[in-house]
């Protein structure tokens, strides 16, 4: 069963499977074949990535067709922010058996901030950040009760805007999978992030997440998810979210998820609303 965007819930097809079909030959400009291309694995919607690679030769495209944010959290403790992103897109290239290059595009960012002035909320918007991570699986890319890798990733210093800092950032993320009993599927990570504060300078934040999938139907599956992160620098209070969501297999290749992120803290987000898309060729 192939039910592949939420990373955990991939785990859970390749329980009773056959030997994995040998890849190790391929790469970037000679294609694994499609007969022997493993499920899909997408590094959303959950927070969770994903340990696994494109396949070596294929582009996969995961997209952010809307996000909003409600009750945005800012430095004084007010709640009244909101945001809305559409447009959003992991690009990915498969360059070898073991790893993948990822171009990620935040989207068109609208912005609602309490103006201090004012008092009242003004609205900005604009394109977000670009960034480019690599993905090298260090095993369980094709087969085994667990997958690991590592994902070093670097935000590029697009000019400052209203929706971006204009600094370069960037950080590491390593998340791991592990199968569970037949139709379940469980999945973590821990990632450290070099982060601009303004007008501190940069600073260290530490994320982790815990993410437990099941398959619904053949086509349908879910996930329950806990993420906390710690930000020293922000001033705020480390940041706790309880998540779920859901995804449908449309067909080989091409599936929908949605679903919410729950703020459990104050300093986090109240609630956080999504529609994504993900389509492999």
């Amino acid at each position: 069963m192939r039910l592949g965007l939420i990373m955990a819930t991939v785990l859970s097809s390749r329980v009773g499977a056959s030997d994995p079909v040998p890849t190790q030959q391929y790469w970037l400009l000679d294609p694994v074949p499609r007969q022997a291309m493993r499920p899909l694995s997408t590094d959303r919607p959950d927070q969770t990535e994903s340990p696994y690679s494109v396949d070596a030769g294929h582009v996969q495209f995961e997209f952010e067709v809307a996000k909003a944010t409600f009750g945005t959290v800012s430095a004084d403790g007010d709640r009244s922010g909101r945001e809305l992103v559409v447009g959003g897109v992991n690009a990915k290239v498969g360059l070898t058996p073991r790893s993948d290059l990822q171009w990620i595009y935040d989207g068109q960012v609208v912005s609602w901030r309490r103006s201090d002035a004012t008092g009242r909320l003004e609205q900005r918007s604009g394109a977000g950040d670009l960034q480019t991570r690599l993905k090298v699986n260090l095993w369980g890319n094709d087969g085994g009760l667990t997958a690991l890798a590592l994902m070093p990733y670097v935000k590029l210093p697009l000019s400052a805007s209203h929706v971006r800092n204009g600094h370069a950032e960037g950080g590491l993320i390593v998340p791991l999978a592990v199968e569970l009993a037949p139709g379940w599927s469980l999945g973590g990570q821990t990632q450290v992030d070099w982060v601009h504060y303004d007008p501190a300078g940069h600073g260290l934040e530490w994320g982790n997440t815990v993410t437990l999938g099941r398959d619904i139907t053949e086509r349908w599956a879910g996930f329950i998810e806990l993420a906390a992160r710690i930000a020293p620098e922000s001033g705020l209070p480390w940041q706790g979210q309880f998540d779920v969501g859901f995804t449908w297999e449309a067909r080989e290749g091409l599936q929908l998820d949605f679903g919410c992120f729950f703020g459990i803290t104050r300093s986090a987000p109240d609630y956080m609303p999504f529609l994504g898309l993900t389509w492999r060729y």
